[in-house]
């Protein structure tokens, strides 16, 4: 009889004990502390290996354990997260990072034609984050000097620091652009000749916004790089600190930079700024045409020809025209007085 309560007693403490393991290991899981990494970031896609990169590469230890937490109630869908790792334990933050969603969100244009100092500025001064931690990461990120980022609407976080919105805005940039690279190559291009698609498309983006004009000026474009032409176009000159600035005969002249087509042949050295997905499109989309010359006109669109006779008409035309507002605005003015 003795005995066998001595079985059981001994039985009843190895249950115990095993109780008491199986209790305390979530216990002491949970207080495991949770390293403090950044607060706001976007996860890519409801895949747990992305969910998992993403943490790591925002600075938060992913243990299996923790990995098993967030399978065992819901994987958080892609989106932005704003999470505040103190106020939860190990337990309930990793199992409950899906309802860490935020809807503090806003929406950054990036315009067409911009350079990365002048993108990174805005953004600075619209999100009140660091314009030179911006750029810096953004030179780290970009493959080209510019381009690297469609101009398009990007939604972010408000909470995003520096690292979180260009890490955004290169990967909503780079899905499009790996789709339009799907779309045009049955193999994967070459750096250097995804590179040159991005130069043309900058030098288009620069000479028009016009999509129904893009692929026409794509067509001048490829027409005298395969007669060995100079491509002598105003909107190369256009490149960083000129990004904006009028071409005029004098800086034509003065310039003496790679990016002067009047006086190198060929393409630019680097892309000239922010480009939109049309632009891209019309690179690899010309006009099947012979213009070789385009001129703007009294509409605000070009004029394309095939000779120079005919191109010639053009300027005149254009002069002509613009003289005759200079001498309207004048008249304009004097009524005025």
């Amino acid at each position: 009889m003795n005995k066998i309560l001595s079985n059981k007693y001994r039985h009843f403490v190895l249950y115990f004990e095993i109780f008491m393991l199986l209790l305390l290991i979530p216990l002491t899981y949970n207080l495991v502390p949770i390293n403090e990494g950044t607060k706001t970031f976007y996860i890519p896609s409801s895949h747990i290996d992305d969910v998992v990169n993403t943490l790591k590469s925002n600075g938060y230890e992913v243990t299996w354990i923790d990995k098993l937490m967030i399978r065992l109630r819901r994987i958080p869908d892609e989106g932005w997260y704003s999470v505040e790792p103190t106020d939860h334990g190990r337990f309930l933050f990793f199992q409950h990072l899906y309802k860490q969603k935020t809807d503090e969100l806003m929406d950054v244009v990036v315009y067409a034609g911009e350079t990365k100092e002048e993108l990174t500025a805005r953004l600075a001064n619209d999100m009140k984050l660091d314009q030179e931690k911006l750029l810096t990461i953004y030179k780290k990120l970009a493959r080209f000097e510019e381009s690297d980022i469609l101009a398009q609407r990007y939604t972010l976080a408000r909470k995003a620091d520096e690292n979180a919105t260009m890490k955004y805005i290169f990967l909503e940039s780079k899905h499009k652009l790996n789709t339009f690279i799907k779309e045009y190559f049955t193999t994967t291009p070459e750096l250097m000749e995804l590179k040159i698609i991005h130069i043309i498309a900058s030098i288009i983006q620069k000479e028009s916004n016009s999509i129904e004009e893009m692929p026409l000026i794509s067509s001048v474009i490829y027409n005298r790089l395969e007669k060995g032409m100079r491509l002598q176009m105003d909107g190369t000159l256009n490149y960083g600190p000129y990004a904006h600035t009028i071409v005029t005969p004098e800086r034509i002249q003065s310039d003496e930079s790679a990016y002067n087509t009047y006086k190198h042949k060929g393409l630019p050295p680097h892309p000239l700024s922010t480009v939109t997905l049309d632009a891209l499109k019309a690179t690899m989309e010309p006009t099947k045409s012979n213009y070789i010359f385009f001129m703007l006109n009294e509409n605000g669109t070009h004029n394309f020809t095939e000779t120079y006779d005919k191109h010639l008409e053009n300027i005149r035309a254009f002069r002509h025209y613009q003289k005759a507002r200079e001498k309207e605005k004048e008249g304009e003015y004097k009524a005025s007085l």
